[in-house]
């Protein structure tokens, strides 16, 4: 029993080509036709009257058996077998769309050739001249007919093999390379004209028969059609070449515009079609580059990530900076661990965290770590900033209110100090992360500990203020001294204004001992 066999086209597409080839191959003829009977010299006729009329009948009905049989013919050509794994049916498909054009020329060049033989054969009897100049015109027009089918018939399959090329793109060429098929429609197009005005010329002079006023009309009507088909194949073999690469430069202008989704469809079989699929591949890459960057800088701080690319090399160690700091800890998290399930203390700390970056980010801060139910922020590096000291007391001030109000069912504690600390790599070549070290960083998180006792949970120490710009400076007020845990000299402390408070000593001296490095 015969395996079913089904079109790899579609309904619309097989129309528009049926209707396209057609035309093409009727106008064609029509165009030989004319050339034939009423232009080429024709020798001497008994009866030229009666040699139109039979070329005209001979024209009609093979016109009526030709067209059909092509349609059936050509459609058959897109058929396919059922049978075989996914992968062979599409390697089968691939290749039945990418040489599609060339199967319709084949079928269309057969019924060409078909009719230089029936027609010159109807005219031998009359006059051999005559059956030559026929044989020669429709064998000349059959094969300019043959290369505008052929690029009507690529443009309308462009859809059909993007579809067959989208999983897997040319890694090589398939078809003839852009240089031969340039050079093939030339000739086809503009070199077969060229070729029937020198055979005009060549009979004119062998017979000597050709008045100056027919060679006129000779070489001005098929000059006439060289011209315009000429023209259409070169535009088409142009066109063929051109859209490639336009829609190539218009997907690289959207991917200068920061649009990494651009995408050309990859539908032809030459070294166009490796274009297409290396722009393609080029564009995943950026994808997948920004995705990890993305990540990365999720991960470690969008400026750490920036200025990691724009080092290019990094290196371990660091650099002296005078940078902030802020230190914010949630109050209890023990208890609410063991009070709470752990997806709801998940969504909690994540609610706290997303607060603080909101809010550090707002004031030019960096979130350099999260410790459990803590985060650690810096100001002034690696980013460096005209006012670290002034950007992380507002943001303390303002990470206040805003958890106050947005979490009150949370209690957290917030430090703020400012000076010079490392900032830099640390660790391994291997593993590593940047990172500040220095007092600063210990100072906050001791007045972190602090702050939990004092109204509005917010600490800062007092050369933070001194450090800041004038306008914040005045938002906060020095409020006593306490001395913290592995410093020999006490730290003078500020709240902001308004809320002049401080930890009583038994506080104070609990966070100098309970208090770790940092």
């Amino acid at each position: 029993m015969a395996r079913a066999r089904r079109s790899v086209l579609g309904m619309p597409t097989r129309l528009a080509l049926g209707a396209a080839i057609t035309l093409a191959n009727i106008i064609g003829a029509g165009v030989v036709l004319v050339l034939a009977a009423w232009v080429l010299p024709e020798g001497p006729l008994a009866d030229p009257g009666r040699v139109r009329l039979l070329n005209l009948a001979l024209f009609g009905g093979y016109l009526v058996v030709a067209v059909p049989v092509g349609m059936f013919w050509g459609s058959r050509r897109f058929f396919l077998r059922h049978g075989g794994d996914a992968d062979t049916r599409l390697r089968r498909e691939r290749r039945v769309v990418l040489y599609g054009p060339l199967r319709l020329v084949t079928v269309q060049a057969v019924l060409w050739l078909l009719a230089a033989v029936v027609f010159a054969g109807l005219n031998v009897g009359f006059s051999p001249r005559l059956a030559l100049s026929i044989g020669e015109t429709v064998l000349l027009g059959g094969i300019t007919t043959c290369a505008i089918s052929y690029l009507l018939a690529e443009r309308i399959l462009r859809r059909t093999a993007a579809r067959v090329l989208g999983d897997e793109p040319p890694g090589r060429r398939i078809l003839p390379g852009v240089v031969v098929r340039s050079l093939l429609f030339w000739a086809l197009g503009t070199g077969v004209p060229v070729v029937g005005v020198l055979l005009a010329a060549v009979s004119s002079l062998v017979f000597d028969d050709v008045p100056a006023s027919q060679l006129a009309v000779i070489v001005l009507s098929i000059g006439g059609t060289a011209l315009v088909i000429g023209l259409l194949v070169t535009v088409g073999a142009a066109r063929a070449v051109a859209d490639p690469v336009n829609a190539v430069r218009r997907s690289m202008g959207r991917v200068e515009r920061g649009d990494l989704d651009a995408g050309v469809p990859v539908y032809d079989g030459t070294e166009l079609g490796q274009l297409q699929a290396g722009f393609n591949t080029m564009v995943s890459g950026l994808r997948e580059r920004e995705r990890i960057r993305d990540l990365f800088g999720r991960h470690v701080g969008r400026e750490v990530a920036q200025a990691a690319a724009d080092a290019g090399e990094v290196r371990l160690g660091g650099e002296v900076r005078r940078v902030a700091v802020l230190f914010v800890d949630l109050v209890g998290s023990t208890t609410l661990a063991a009070e709470r399930p752990p997806d709801e203390v998940v969504a909690l700390l994540n609610r706290f965290f997303a607060v603080v970056v909101e809010v550090v980010e707002e004031h030019e801060g960096w979130i350099n770590k999260f410790e459990g139910d803590a985060a650690l922020a810096v100001f002034g590096a690696p980013v460096a900033t005209t006012d670290p000291a002034g950007s992380a007391l507002a943001a303390a001030r303002c990470l206040g209110e805003r958890l106050a109000t947005e979490l009150p069912d949370v209690d957290v504690g917030i430090g703020v100090s400012a000076g010079d600390a490392v900032a830099g790599n640390v660790g391994d070549v291997r593993r590593f992360e940047y990172t500040v070290i220095g007092d600063p960083v210990n100072e906050a998180a001791r007045l972190t500990e602090l702050a939990k006792e004092v109204p509005g949970r917010v600490l800062a120490a007092a050369r933070a203020v001194d450090l800041a710009c004038e306008a914040e400076a005045e938002r906060w007020s020095v409020s006593g001294t306490t001395v913290l845990r592995g410093r020999p000299e006490a730290t003078r402390l500020a709240v902001p204004a308004g809320r002049a408070s401080t930890p009583h000593d038994g506080a104070a001296q609990a966070a100098g001992a309970g208090s770790g490095g940092v």
